[in-house]
């Protein structure tokens, strides 16, 4: 943008004492006579293409002066642009300057145009009044000063480049388990805008002047993190600890922690800081494989059915489960960190078990006894016992909700020597070995049968490989107990039923001398249950026994280690009713294996007659 002003002339010129308008009154009532007259007539013309006289400027008369005559003059009593003096000033720095470099000139031809131009417009009675009012009261012409202020803010900006500091957030850098802070920095920048405001005054009225730069400041949203730095480095100070009741303490050492540690500035916070925190998500990470040794599922409370007062007797009481909240584990992780803690007690989520230790008989709908089914398991070994026994008490009390889905493998949990199980014989493969949980589908067995002529919903259920006469002792269906039975081998093979009644199941299970009885409490809806079998078809003879050598076995020792079996096919069907609709209509096919009975004897040991001994290819 240029700004031009005029600034008045001085009013010299001799002529003003000779005719001021005093002589003859007002001007609209002097009256000149013929002579006066042709007197100005005279002066126009000796005055052409000059300055008529009392015209001036800059102090300077320039009467009877030609165009070029008054830009010489001018020029030489006009010097500001060059020789005037402006220092800009920031601090002690100073930057000194002419006007001209900023963009300041004077319009000598404009003020040569204006000063010829005076007693030349108008009528000749005007022109004449002009003339002679200058002639008697002298007629100063202003100077005409530009003013262009782009030239004025590219100098600025040069000055810009000098005085421009950038705006600097203090910060945080980690270095190993060193925490460094950087300070905050606060910019300046040079206001181009107001300082053109200031100068504008100054150089239209030809002053010199020492102008103080107009300085912006702008601060950072944080200029000191020392505080945080000492969180940090606090933090890394020493391990951090994360307990919960029940289990071992987590520990991160300083080394983890520094790996997680973040420096952020979130944008929501009231007053701008730097906020110290682990890494949400590799908290996460590092938690989530976690959580299921730390969490605690909830549990029903446990009863039996007391028959003579037709009430529940409480077995064990419920448990309140737990399950990790991460997001408020985090948040209160890196809460207490900041509050300089290094043993935080982890966030949980309680889960209430759907039955409490309150629940009663009338509130679960048990009225009675509807299943009660019995297997029978003499002649097993201490070890098997052992192991029905720890087996079955897992499902003692146990409730199962209406709708609600029964997994033997969830039941049983882990099945190891470290759970109570002992090592006893197991179907594996193509053999019967010595394993650890032999005689748990003496359990998966009875269940099945609980369940089947309950007329629950059978979800699933696998056979054995070859028939196991444990499952078929002192059995009383018809025509045999063959296909009834139900094998686990967690996790893979499994038994599930579904309790479709509107009604809570309570399982009761006794362990009796040989016998394995399961009971189920609930009240009946009216279902019945229908079941054939096609006994044992297609037979197949078992192979002949097989004798293995056992280093382990004394001299003359023979232990019979498998028990031969004939195999055969059969088909078990049920249908469930109610009130004349079917609920269920099963078919459970079971395929048995031929199976071989196998003895080992020690070495040395003396077989009996045509004994089959194995060698490699039958191992």
């Amino acid at each position: 943008m240029s700004i031009s002003s005029t600034l008045p002339g001085r009013k010299t010129d001799p002529l003003r004492q000779l005719l001021r308008l005093a002589v003859a009154g007002t001007a609209a009532a002097m009256v000149l006579s013929a002579g006066a007259l042709l007197s100005l007539l005279a002066v126009r013309l000796a005055y052409a293409g000059r300055a008529y006289p009392g015209v001036s400027a800059a102090g300077v008369s320039l009467a009877g002066r030609s165009r070029a005559q008054i830009e010489t003059v001018l020029t030489q009593r006009l010097t500001y642009p060059d020789s005037g003096l402006v220092v800009f000033r920031d601090g002690g720095r100073i930057w000194p300057t002419h006007p001209i470099e900023l963009g300041v000139i004077i319009d000598i031809p404009g003020m040569a145009e204006r000063a010829l131009g005076v007693g030349r417009s108008g009528s000749l009675a005007q022109r004449l009044g002009t003339q002679v009012k200058a002639w008697a009261q002298a007629e100063a012409i202003p100077s005409i000063v530009l003013f262009d202020q782009r030239v004025a803010a590219s100098y600025l900006q040069g000055l810009a480049a000098q005085v421009d500091r950038p705006t600097v957030e203090a910060a945080l850098v980690l270095r190993g388990l060193t925490v460094e802070m950087i300070p905050g920095q606060i910019g300046r920048r040079l206001d181009i805008s107001a300082t053109l405001d200031d100068l504008v005054p100054v150089v239209t009225r030809f002053h010199d002047a020492a102008l103080p730069l107009t300085i912006l400041e702008l601060p950072p949203e944080v200029l000191d993190a020392s505080e945080q730095a000492a969180v940090a480095s606090e933090i890394l100070s020493q391990p951090l600890r994360l307990t919960a009741e029940g289990a071992s303490p987590l520990t991160l050492e300083p080394e983890q922690l520094a790996s997680m540690m973040r420096f952020s500035r979130p944008r929501e916070a009231p007053q701008a800081r730097i906020e110290v925190a682990l890494d949400a998500d590799l908290l996460a990470a590092f938690l989530g494989p976690l959580a299921p040794d730390l969490e605690r599922p909830a549990e029903n409370a446990r009863f039996i059915f007391n028959d003579d007062t037709r009430q529940l007797d409480l077995l064990r009481e419920a448990v309140i489960g737990r399950a990790l909240d991460l997001p408020a584990g985090i948040q209160a992780i890196n809460d207490g960190l900041n509050a300089g803690l290094h043993e935080i007690p982890l966030v949980f989520q309680s889960i209430q078990p759907e039955v409490g230790s309150e629940a009663t008989a009338e509130s679960l709908g048990i009225t009675e006894n509807v299943v009660a089914v019995s297997t029978y398991f003499a002649g097993s070994s201490p070890s098997r016992i052992q192991n029905i026994t720890i087996a079955s008490q897992r499902f003692h009390g146990l409730l199962v909700g209406p709708g609600e889905t029964l997994s033997m493998v969830e039941v049983l949990g882990d099945i190891s020597l470290d759970t109570g199980y002992a090592e006893a014989l197991i179907i594996y493969g193509d053999r019967t070995i010595n394993g650890v949980g032999g005689g748990v589908c003496q359990v998966s067995t009875t269940l099945f049968r609980s369940a089947f002529f309950g007329g629950y919903q059978i979800d699933e259920r696998y056979p054995h490989a070859y028939r196991v006469l444990y499952y078929e002792q002192r059995c009383d269906l018809s025509p045999s107990c063959a296909g009834f039975d139900a094998t686990v081998f967690a996790p893979l093979v499994d038994f599930r039923f579904t309790n479709d009644s509107p009604y809570w199941l309570l399982l009761e299970t006794y362990i009796a001398g040989n016998q394995l009885l399961w009971k189920i409490y609930s009240t009946s809806d009216g279902r019945t249950v229908q079941y054939s079998s096609t006994g044992l078809v297609d037979v197949i003879e078992h192979p002949e026994a097989l004798y293995r050598e056992n280093p382990d076995l004394d001299p003359g020792e023979i232990k019979q280690v498998d028990y031969s079996a004939d195999g055969a096919d059969v088909v078990v069907t049920r249908t469930v009713t109610r009130n004349g609709a079917v609920l269920h209509q099963d078919r459970f096919s079971t395929h048995y294996l031929p199976w071989r009975a196998i003895y080992e004897f020690g070495p040395g040991t003396e077989l009996p007659p045509g004994a089959n001994v194995a060698d490699g290819d039958d191992e």
